[in-house]
């Protein structure tokens, strides 16, 4: 039976507990109701375990205290069955027997937080069921903290997964950002030194000049760059230094353009020594080209100081220009532009010789004979394919050139297919045979389209 009779409650005790008090005596759940009702407490009343049970399904309990001696169910049973279905609510037993075993069973199989012997004391009574709320009220805090620290662990872990999504994700977008700048930064390189080959070019074809001894001075300089250990931006500066350090003849008659140094008069010969200057004076203008105009003045200075227009001795003289002197040199010997004939490489390479210590570095002389060893051993190599037996991914050895000279595509550069029909179309037009020479690991399979083939007129 519930205590439907019982006064409405003060509102200074409607926070109490709810207790179910649970005998098979009524005078027992009176003096119990009595009790708890003065002290706040919303009271349930129930003469068995099986109405216990049922009111412990109707309504919320926090405490049930159940007496051990009833008939059909005693204590131990239903505060075994109260535990089984309401785990969260606390259990006392109030026995007055003095019947050990079966109070042990009780604790055992109903978990009871405590037991009171009859008859018992009003004021151990509530402090029994004080205690034991308070206890109770704590183990739910301390379980309802647990459960938030768990949720918020795992949010927080979920969270740190998110970030380190969100993390990976926008480093894959800065990388591959970086990379299509890297690309793009590349790709400016490579036309702005293919634009700067190209008008070096155009320079040298004035009169009856062949373009190709500035990108001639320029390969063989940039490799010794390499060899020497040079800095990217140091081979940089050497190899531009290389395509433009003719750039201050621009004002040359074309009268002084078609014959050797050699051949110079006074005037022509002190218009030739002013040339540096005059390049140094075009380049100046540009920031990043600052390195390159310091090697285009100093090109012509000679390791033992008695060349022009500083006479710079030795260490003083830009590594670039000291590496330009003997590469420029030894191009114009064996093209005929600093003497009268046209020297063999052999020979060319005895006059080098002959001026080390004097004319050149002696560092930057050995480079030079080291390279043209790696250039000569290098034409025993490679694929030769006819300009009709190009196909797309093929890269280039070496320079592509018009009869004249210029530069039609730079070496490295790696075909498509609307280039190869541009470069059959050339060929068909100027009525050449047009022979290329392809890097052997760009061809697929390695032998597919590509036999050496003979050499023929060349573009």
């Amino acid at each position: 039976m519930s205590d439907i009779d019982s006064p409405p409650q003060p509102a200074a005790v409607a926070g109490k507990a709810t207790l179910l008090l649970v005998d098979d005596e009524p005078s027992v759940l009176s003096a119990l109701r009595r009790l708890f009702r003065l002290h706040g407490y919303t009271t349930l009343l129930a003469s068995g375990g099986a109405e216990a049970l049922v009111l412990m399904g109707e309504q919320p309990v926090d405490l049930v205290i159940s007496d051990m001696r009833m008939p059909e169910m005693d204590g131990a049973e239903f505060l075994e069955a109260a535990r089984a279905q309401h785990p969260d609510v606390v259990r006392i037993l109030l026995t007055g027997y003095a019947d050990i075993g079966s109070t042990i069973a009780a604790i055992n199989r109903g978990e009871v937080h405590r037991y009171i012997a009859k008859p018992w004391v009003d004021h151990d009574m509530l402090l029994v069921v004080q205690d034991a709320l308070k206890r109770h009220d704590l183990e739910r805090q301390n379980a309802s903290l647990q459960a938030l620290a768990l949720k918020q662990n795992q949010d927080l872990q979920d969270l740190n997964r998110t970030l380190e999504d969100r993390v990976k994700s926008r480093t894959a977008e800065l990388e591959q950002m970086n990379g299509m700048l890297d690309q793009a930064y590349e790709e400016v390189k490579r036309n702005f030194t293919l634009t700067v080959t190209m008008f070096s070019g155009l320079l040298e074809m004035r009169g009856n000049g062949i373009a190709g001894h500035a990108r001639r001075v320029g390969d063989l300089a940039q490799r010794i760059g390499v060899r020497l250990g040079l800095s990217a931006r140091e081979q940089q500066d050497v190899h531009l230094g290389a395509l433009l350090h003719d750039i201050g003849k621009m004002g040359f008659p074309d009268a002084m353009l078609g014959k050797p140094v050699s051949a110079y008069g006074p005037d022509d010969l002190a218009r030739y020594r002013h040339h540096p200057l005059d390049g140094e004076a075009a380049l100046m203008p540009l920031d990043k080209l600052h390195g390159v105009a310091a090697i285009v003045r100093q090109h012509h200075e000679r390791f033992d100081g008695r060349g022009f227009p500083d006479g710079l001795v030795q260490d003083a003289i830009h590594p670039g220009a000291r590496i330009l002197a003997v590469v420029s040199d030894y191009d114009d010997l064996t093209h005929g532009r600093l003497a009268e004939r046209i020297y063999t490489p052999d020979m060319a390479k005895r006059a080098i010789q002959d001026g080390i210590g004097r004319h050149y570095d002696p560092r930057m002389a050995a480079a030079l004979f080291a390279v043209l060893a790696d250039i000569d051993a290098e034409e025993m190599q490679g694929v030769e394919v006819l300009a009709s037996q190009l196909l797309p991914q093929m890269k280039l050895a070496k320079d592509l050139l018009t009869n004249r000279g210029a530069v039609l595509l730079a070496a490295g550069y790696v075909f498509e297919a609307r280039v190869i029909a541009q470069v059959a179309a050339f060929a068909a037009r100027e009525n050449l045979k047009v022979v290329l020479r392809i890097l052997p690991s760009s061809i697929r399979p390695p032998s597919a389209g590509a036999a050496r083939l003979g050499k023929g007129k060349a573009a």
